[in-house]
């Protein structure tokens, strides 16, 4: 009879175990995801049995103070290779001390690039994130509540993973748009800034990117092609960007609810903001700039062409033979800056593009630094008894559109166990990934290196 008893409480014993790890399973297992968080703050890594897009719990990140947390996971990728990632995203209360850099997102680790991050409330969205691997031979995805340059707090589940591999479109004709933003409706500090383009600014901003274009194609000897297009924009933008170097400006996140529907029906390649900041009246504080770039929306190269505020006194943007033969160079030196990047982030050693006077260029009269880009496009600039410049493998370095994956291999990512004993046996091989302060403190150290570059 004893030994029956004890055999009876030695099978609840194991129930109640199995019961417990099985609960841990399911509300903490991230089966190969790496759990990593900048600071130590209050912010929760759990599966959601409650909150679900399909029959798999989904994986939520809950900060309470502002922090910079996300799972991933690294996988062998091919060198120049268009890659694209999927999830479904759904957020509650999201807020980040930088909009246009945190929020909930998809980002590949150890770069800049991620999705345009999600703020405050929004129900099951899918969001995808297009990158080419460039030199990398492994590439660490994340799912992200906050971001390179900034901080989030509130919400965010994911669910529903995927990663495809495409194929490489090596043709060298770039489609670019346009948008003319007509109307600018700001309100800042008590101030109202309230602007529209005029017909004169429309004039000038077409004509000078068809010159545009003319021009990347002679500069580049015929091997770039540029196909544009121009979309006027009548809604009014009310949001804009700050930071200490240049004052306000358009970020991709500003525009991104005026311009959306149009990116996502077309594949373009670059895209430039043409807007009035200002007029003989007031202006919208801008530092030394009428061309801004460096940007990304989404992985495609982006753009702010600013109108001088006073037309009557400037000859900028107009071709003049007495005064200005040269008036797209403020389209080209922004377009170059994408093409610059592109070229560096594939650890390409070429001469910045605002180093015109440490390789003997100087700004003329009339024509600007027309012989620079010329010979920066061609890679014509004397060096140490060489030619250095653009490589020409740049002209086919073009942003990834869904048309890259046409033909897609898919990839097996998320590694979801078939039943719950396949479930356990992994969890407990990962535990040390999850659990252990050890891993946690190791995982965090390479962390911080990541996010302070």
């Amino acid at each position: 009879m004893k030994k029956v008893i004890s055999s009876i409480i030695f099978l609840v014993i194991i129930v109640v175990i199995i019961g417990v790890i099985v609960s841990i399973y399911q509300k903490y297992y991230f089966n190969d995801f790496i759990k990593a968080q900048e600071k130590d703050s209050e912010t929760y890594f759990y599966r959601d049995s409650k909150v679900k897009n399909n029959n798999r719990n989904s994986y939520c990140i809950e900060s309470n103070d502002f922090n910079d947390a996300l799972f991933f996971k690294e996988i062998d990728v091919e060198k120049n290779t268009p890659y694209k990632v999927t999830c479904m995203v759904k957020t509650e209360n999201v807020e980040s001390t930088d909009i246009e850099t945190a929020g909930a997102c998809i980002s590949l680790i150890d770069s800049y690039d991620q999705t345009i991050p999600l703020q405050g409330t929004n129900d099951w969205t899918q969001i995808s994130l297009y990158f080419d691997s460039k030199n990398m031979e492994k590439a660490k995805i994340g799912f992200r509540l906050g971001g390179y340059d900034g901080y989030s707090k509130g919400k965010v589940w994911f669910s529903d993973f995927h990663v495809e591999k495409g194929e490489k479109d090596d043709s060298k004709t770039w489609n670019v748009a346009c948008f003319f933003i007509n109307n600018v409706q700001f309100e800042k500090d008590g101030n109202a800034y309230n602007y529209s383009l005029t017909q004169e600014d429309k004039h000038l901003l077409e004509n000078n990117l068809n010159r545009f274009a003319n021009t990347c194609e002679i500069f580049s000897n015929g091997e770039l092609k540029i196909n544009h297009e121009i979309i006027e924009i009548n809604e009014p933008l009310t949001s804009f960007s700050y930071d200490d170097k240049n004052y306000y400006f358009v970020s991709p996140t500003d525009v991104k609810p005026l311009i959306e529907k149009y990116v996502n029906e077309n594949e373009y390649d670059h895209i430039f903001i043409g807007l009035r900041m200002g007029n003989t009246e007031n202006s919208i504080p801008v530092k030394d700039w009428i061309g801004l770039g460096s940007m990304t929306y989404e992985n495609i190269g982006f753009s702010n062409i600013r109108m001088p505020n006073d037309l009557s006194r400037t000859t900028m943007y107009k071709y003049d033979i007495k005064n200005d033969v040269f008036p797209e160079e403020v389209f080209v030196h922004e377009f170059l800056h994408s093409l610059e990047r592109n070229l560096k982030e594939r650890g390409y050693d070429i001469p910045a593009l605002h180093d015109n006077e440490k390789y003997g260029y100087k700004s003329v009269s009339k024509v600007g630094l027309k012989d620079w880009y010329k010979d920066y496009m061609q890679c014509n600039i004397s060096s140490d008894d060489k030619k250095i410049g653009l490589d020409e493998f740049v002209y086919s370095t073009k942003p990834i559109h869904e048309s890259n994956f046409e033909i897609a291999t898919e990839i097996d990512f998320e590694n979801n166990p078939e039943n719950i004993i396949e479930g356990v046996k992994q969890f407990f091989s990962n535990m040390k990934n999850s659990f252990t302060k050890t891993k946690e403190e190791e995982i965090n150290t390479e962390y911080n290196t990541v996010v302070t570059e």
